[in-house]
């Protein structure tokens, strides 16, 4: 899945910079870090250039959902027009909340950390944001979640072919 959608945005993105088709890729829910550094390797870019722009791009929406959803989502909530949609997109990322709710802090990085369908940075955040988790604390676990991410995917991205390659 991660892969079709790779391809259809390098195709919607092409004509712009290489670097920033990998940035915004990795800006966007579901794709994020995981589906920028696929593109990158797709793209040739070399890992340790993929790795910073990827990292950032992933990581530039989390303070932002971390601080601000909560509130947002009230906002919404208390329209008819999205509130059922809200309170659908509430109820599935709590769903997914076991590990973080039990472990909170190591939890949170786990989630973060393993590329999973319906993981990532983004959920994390959302749920992190919805338990309640302070800043402080979410912050530092989606940082060391994403450093584990970006391990996990240099190696399939890179690595993996790479091997395969020089076989």
């Amino acid at each position: 899945m991660v892969k079709k959608l790779v391809s259809k945005l390098l195709s919607m993105l092409s004509g712009l910079p290489e670097e920033l088709v990998i940035f915004i890729i990795s800006m966007i829910p579901i794709l994020e870090l995981r589906g920028g550094l696929v593109a990158a390797s797709a793209l040739k870019i070399p890992m340790y250039k993929a790795i910073g722009i990827c990292f950032i791009g992933n990581l530039i929406p989390i303070p932002f959902i971390l601080l601000l959803i909560t509130p947002i989502f009230d906002w919404l909530k208390g329209t008819k027009l999205v509130k059922k949609h809200i309170e659908k997109l509430e109820e599935k990322a709590m769903s997914k909340s076991d590990t973080i709710q039990k472990y909170e802090f190591i939890g949170l990085v786990l989630f973060v950390g393993i590329p999973l369908p319906g993981t990532g940075a983004w959920t994390g955040s959302l749920i992190a944001a919805l338990l309640d988790i302070k800043f402080k604390k979410a912050f530092p676990a989606i940082v060391i979640g994403l450093l584990m991410a970006t391990t996990i995917m240099c190696s399939l991205s890179y690595g993996l072919p790479w091997v395969l390659h020089n076989l």
